[in-house]
């Protein structure tokens, strides 16, 4: 029963969605799918209507009047900007360089370390009991681990830090 009305309305809502789209400011098919919604709904709380096609008729409108009203309050975001200054191949090429080199310290470190430090570099996010699994060490010692690490870190690429300043 639902699929044949659904299957008989379908032309009348084409032809109702694309005369109402243009004068509420909306693609036909934004319309269609908003009356289809509403149809749905009345099918689910109150059965099908009783004279489908003026239903159908009356709610094309309706939506049509509620997109207008929106549509007249709405307001578009300005222009993107053309380029961004971060995102172009320079930044691009020099943070790349820096990931480098940070993950080839990272390997450098003593101990359990690098892979301490790769786990959270991770792109998968990992979360501190998923970190104390992988390494087979307590999640409460993993903030002291890691701090000792960190520390290990800055001291390795102190001097390559150094160096490259003073190149500059």
């Amino acid at each position: 029963m639902t699929d044949d009305l659904l299957a008989a309305l379908r032309p009348l809502l084409v032809a109702e969605a694309s005369a109402e789209a243009h004068a509420a400011g909306t693609e036909p098919g934004d319309l269609e799918q908003a009356v289809w919604l509403r149809l749905l709904e009345h099918l689910e709380a109150d059965g099908p209507p009783r004279d489908p096609e003026n239903w159908l008729r009356r709610a094309v409108r309706s939506e049509a009047r509620r997109t207008r009203r929106t549509v007249s309050v709405e307001r578009p975001y300005g222009p993107e900007p053309a380029e961004d200054s971060e995102r172009g191949p320079e930044p691009m090429a020099l943070a790349a360089a820096r990931e480098r080199a940070l993950r080839e310290a990272v390997r450098r470190l003593p101990g359990r370390c690098p892979r301490l430090l790769e786990a959270l570099l991770s792109p998968r996010d990992l979360t501190y009991r998923e970190i104390a699994g992988e390494l087979g060490i307590s999640q409460g010692s993993l903030g002291p681990e890691r701090s000792r690490c960190l520390g290990c870190l800055r001291r390795l690429l102190a001097p390559e830090v150094a160096a490259r300043q003073a190149r500059g």
